[in-house]
């Protein structure tokens, strides 16, 4: 063998490996999955996909820019035999090794779920239930289930006040009980034995607190600061027998939130969340009480009001009296200015 052959053998040799090494390079490192993208894309793998559902998804989204290398290392990698399910979130200029990988271990990216401001349970339902694999229709039996409810000491009506509105993170493929299980656990973490106490001295239990801190915060969505001062009232009426009269469970009772301004035929609906006719609490809450309203609950304000109108100036504050006739006065006043805007509902 001649040395210029031997020479030319060498530098073929070397110009394929490293052919071949730039290759492999590309196909392992290159950004090749929304790679001219400024977003992530979310893939979502349920629970049975195969390596063919995945590749559709991705196609069908347009997140693959090179389908020969991506589809190449996925089967060096093995994903094809190993798909696992799951929420990946692939980001901008991924390159085919790292999302392969990901992939390949199940590493899931868990859901930010954060909720508040929801009034109904389908709210609740449908807020959570879309995030989630287990479902809309799943939860939706769960929370009307009425034995699942009592596994966490409540009923259907009072399931509810489980839920404390904040940001969580939890993997998109955890099942309806092990999601409520986490529920109850940010409950009971929240239910200290010293709140568990201030309730009790109160004369309520935790539940009960939930469901006032409801009325609570909807007869005080604005002004946070004057809550303490609103549960200070509805507790004096509480421990004096006396009517709620909460005007946020006439507008729950008669599903109709819009309402500015109750008529008095509104009170007499036949509703056992109308605190017009009935004392005591209402047996559900109407509303996903927030940490503010539980608190201002458990530390309300103490006074001597037992009656409240929203003020004329219609700051959102109320003017507190304790007695009837200086009530009827500040009443008089917040009707005038109704009847002076030409709001009549």
């Amino acid at each position: 063998m001649s040395r210029n052959f031997k020479i030319g053998l060498f530098i073929t040799i070397a110009i394929l490996a490293t052919t071949f090494t730039f290759y492999f390079w590309q196909i392992f490192r290159t950004p090749n999955l929304q790679a001219d993208k400024e977003s992530s894309f979310v893939l979502l793998v349920p629970e049975g996909a195969t390596y063919k559902t995945v590749l559709d998804t991705l196609n069908k989204h347009e997140v693959i820019n090179d389908h020969i290398s991506f589809q190449f290392l996925a089967k060096f990698l093995k994903y094809t035999e190993k798909v696992k399910p799951g929420r990946y979130v692939i980001k901008p200029k991924s390159n085919n090794y790292e999302v392969l990988k990901k992939l390949s271990a199940g590493s899931q990216d868990a859901v930010k779920l954060t909720f508040n401001n929801i009034r109904l349970k389908e709210d609740l339902i449908k807020r959570i239930g879309s995030r989630f694999a287990f479902g809309e229709d799943n939860f939706r039996k769960a929370l009307n289930d009425p034995a699942v409810c009592n596994k966490y000491g409540l009923d259907t009506l009072t399931i509810v006040s489980m839920f404390l509105p904040n940001t969580y993170e939890i993997y998109w493929t955890t099942g309806t009980e092990k999601f409520l299980d986490r529920m109850h656990s940010e409950y009971r973490k929240f239910w200290s034995d010293d709140k568990v106490a201030k309730a009790k001295a109160i004369g309520l239990t935790p539940v009960q607190v939930s469901i006032l801190a409801s009325i609570v915060e909807e007869e005080q969505a604005r002004k946070v600061d004057e809550r303490p001062k609103v549960a200070g009232l509805y507790i004096n009426r509480l421990h004096a027998n006396m009517p709620l009269q909460a005007d946020p469970t006439i507008k729950f009772a008669l599903q109709d939130f819009a309402i500015k301004r109750i008529l008095n035929q509104q009170l007499l609906i036949k509703s056992p969340y109308n605190t017009y006719v009935n004392t005591g609490l209402p047996p559900g809450p109407i509303r996903v009480a927030d940490f503010n309203s539980l608190n201002a609950v458990l530390n309300y304000e103490k006074h001597d009001y037992t009656y409240m109108c929203a003020k004329a100036d219609l700051s959102g504050y109320h003017a507190f009296a304790t007695n009837y006739s200086d009530h009827l006065s500040n009443a008089r006043l917040y009707q005038a200015e109704l009847n002076r805007l030409q709001i009549m509902k």
